[in-house]
């Protein structure tokens, strides 16, 4: 664990603090909640994904269409990981949080399952989820763990075992919407939230980057716990550059117990 600076002490007390008073809170992670356990980023200078493939050629909806191969195969190192993946401490501080009655939902941008996985519950996946695989001929959803086996060991385009047509992972691929019900559901926590904990996301992805506003606009308060600076970071209440597996469970640590 990185050593915690006497400033990130007294900014960890300042965030426990702002949790205690609220009477409605929310999280809105990315994938600097999930990069502790091992899943690669996207957008990190130098290792992220999109410094390595161009997104439109691998991991779009017209490139899934007409390309499946390319695009299982670009898929299978990230399902590799996210398959052999356990959450971290950040998660399960989050899901002690909300357990504890301190957090009313998650939304997440990350499609690796992990906060259900640390015993989340109501977490909102507005980029959709690795967890199912959905066949794009009849519409049968599969669990991914039991169809992913032979993918993940062979490489093996994923089929459905009735109509015999290629699986799509239930993940919003580059030219879709993002799900509607969980959308909405996200915007309607953000209206409705006293505070927002915005954690490992450096919010350039829209429409997801506005969430943080939307709360803003309804008077919430803000924490944001990141590696690096976001564009709301001045008008948050408590900004942590730190990671955030160290971070996290001292400040759930702090409201539980201080």
């Amino acid at each position: 664990m990185t050593r915690i600076s006497p400033e990130t002490s007294r900014t960890i007390a300042i965030a426990s603090g702002l949790i205690k008073e609220s009477h409605y809170s929310v999280a809105l992670t990315g994938a600097g909640i999930s990069t502790p356990s091992g899943i690669p980023d996207f957008r990190s200078p130098g290792v992220g994904l999109w410094t390595q493939y161009q997104p439109m050629e691998v991991a779009s909806l017209s490139a899934f269409r007409h390309h499946p191969e390319k695009f299982y195969q670009w898929l299978h190192p990230l399902a590799v990981k996210m398959h052999a993946a356990l959450p971290n401490q950040a998660h399960y501080a989050l899901a002690e949080l909300q357990q504890a009655g301190f957090l009313a939902s998650i939304i997440t941008q990350n499609i690796d399952g992990l906060h259900s996985r640390a015993g989340a519950t109501h977490v909102i996946e507005v980029h959709g989820t690795l967890e199912t695989i959905s066949c794009t001929g009849c519409f049968r959803r599969y669990p991914s763990k039991t169809i992913f086996e032979d993918y993940i060991n062979h490489c093996a385009i994923p089929r459905c075992e009735v109509c015999g047509s290629i699986l799509k992972p239930d993940v919003i691929l580059y030219e879709e919407q993002l799900p509607v019900n969980s959308w909405q559901q996200a915007e309607n926590e953000c209206k409705k939230c006293e505070l927002m904990l915005v954690i490992g996301t450096s919010l350039e992805v829209m429409p997801s980057a506005k969430l943080p506003i939307e709360a803003l606009e309804h008077k919430a308060r803000l924490i944001i716990i990141n590696q690096e600076a976001t564009f709301v970071d001045v008008r948050a209440d408590v900004v942590i550059h730190a990671n955030t597996a160290d971070v996290l469970p001292q400040i759930v640590s702090e409201v539980l117990n201080g």
